[in-house]
């Protein structure tokens, strides 16, 4: 594809907001003018489809929503969309900005080569034809002249050749993040409004099934008498008021094949020091701010609330004497004792500021620069700390 039909494409896309048509045609018109790996622009392209389909379907399916647990449903894949859509848009804008920078230096580099060269074609310009067609050592030396010109000719061409496409590719890459940099603006605008319909949706929920009713002030009295997290998991059942006996379904033929609860990377893995030399029997997962945390698997939720040090915690029973702890959030959802479907949302990550959601990549051009926020998980097996990598699908951290 040309250049300048780039230029045009994009100039039509960013006019049209974050819909799926932009979402789509702008990432992979981003890939396509920054990578010649057809593999890579064909990747690119294909997360683009599939992000721009998502928010498609969760579009139609809040339209036919009749009710405020479809609501959820419905807005929980929403903001999914979103946050994939954002996360592809960003991916190429990052690969643009790489490019860009890659262009600048390699013409910052040829700075004196250039300026030579301009030299040269402004001193030819200048004088006279005459002077041109003579040279002092005679004909024979006009004639040498001519060739050697003739040899140069095609190499300066090719220069000035080089030298074009290198501005041309600069110009439109610039076009390019203007216009995604406005299209992610209008895409996180839409999904700071499917978060806070969802926080409103989930408040007006009623129809989930409940296993028992949360005693305040019994766990008032378990979070005071709390030091670890291993002794307030271990007094979870003494909060519990009417629990439905019978015992939760078994998930144990998905064990290793849980998706993360959350989009991000994984930045410690369960036993590895931080900086301050501090292990922890749990993953630390970096997340883009205000990203959605949601259940990888029907649960009940024991608990959700502030928790010793670990901000806002989410505690999910998937099965008997099993626990996922989720800790690190901003927002919480739900009331304890609430039995949630899978893939249901049960909180937010935080984030503020007005790039709170990480629109713009970092000068350097890295990945994950603008995944600021951290989300703990901790599987509990019996009580008993155990590698979440024993469950999550991790390959994708």
């Amino acid at each position: 594809m040309r250049r300048g039909t780039l230029i045009k494409r994009a100039a039509q896309i960013c006019v049209t907001g974050f819909s799926q048509a932009a979402l789509l045609s702008l990432c992979a018109l981003l890939f396509l003018a920054t990578t010649p790996a057809h593999a890579q622009a064909t990747d690119a392209a294909e997360a683009a489809r599939k992000a721009a389909l998502a928010l498609e379907n969760a579009s139609r399916a809040l339209d036919k929503a009749d009710g405020a647990r479809n609501r959820v449903k419905a807005l929980t894949e929403t903001v999914r969309a979103y946050e994939d859509g954002l996360e592809a848009m960003r991916d190429g804008l990052r690969r643009a900005s790489v490019r860009e920078q890659a262009l600048s230096r390699d013409l910052a580099a040829s700075e004196a080569e250039i300026s030579q060269l301009l030299g040269i074609l402004q001193s030819m310009a200048s004088a006279p034809s005459p002077v041109l067609l003579l040279h002092p050592s005679g004909p024979l030396g006009t004639a040498r002249s001519g060739m050697i010109l003739a040899d140069v000719t095609p190499a300066l061409n090719s220069e000035i050749d080089s030298l074009r496409a290198k501005l041309s590719d600069l110009a439109v890459l610039r076009a390019l993040q203007e216009s995604a940099a406005q299209t992610l603006r209008d895409g996180l605008s839409g999904a700071q409004t499917a978060r806070i319909e969802l926080s409103q949706a989930i408040a007006d929920r009623t129809d989930l099934p409940r296993r028992f009713s949360e005693d305040p002030v019994k766990t008032a009295l378990l979070i005071a008498g709390t030091e670890s997290l291993e002794g307030f998991a271990s007094g979870l059942s003494q909060i519990a008021v009417g629990e439905v006996p019978g015992s939760l379904p078994d998930i144990s033929d998905r064990k290793g094949a849980l998706n993360l609860p959350v989009q991000g990377r994984i930045l410690r893995r369960a036993g590895e020091a931080d900086a301050a030399g501090i292990t922890r029997p749990g993953l630390i997962v970096a997340t883009p701010p205000n990203a959605l945390v949601t259940t990888p698997t029907a649960a009940t939720l024991r608990y959700a609330g502030p928790l010793l040090d670990y901000g806002n915690v989410a505690i999910l029973e998937p099965q008997a004497g099993l626990l996922l702890v989720l800790a690190g959030l901003d927002v919480v959802y739900g009331e304890a004792g609430e039995v949630l479907p899978g893939g249901s949302p049960v909180g937010l990550m935080g984030g503020t500021g007005a790039d709170a959601d990480g629109i713009l990549p970092g000068t350097d051009g890295q990945t994950g620069s603008e995944w600021s926020e951290t989300l703990y998980i901790e599987i509990r097996e019996q009580n008993e700390p155990v590698d979440p990598e024993n469950w999550f699908r991790t390959d994708k951290g």
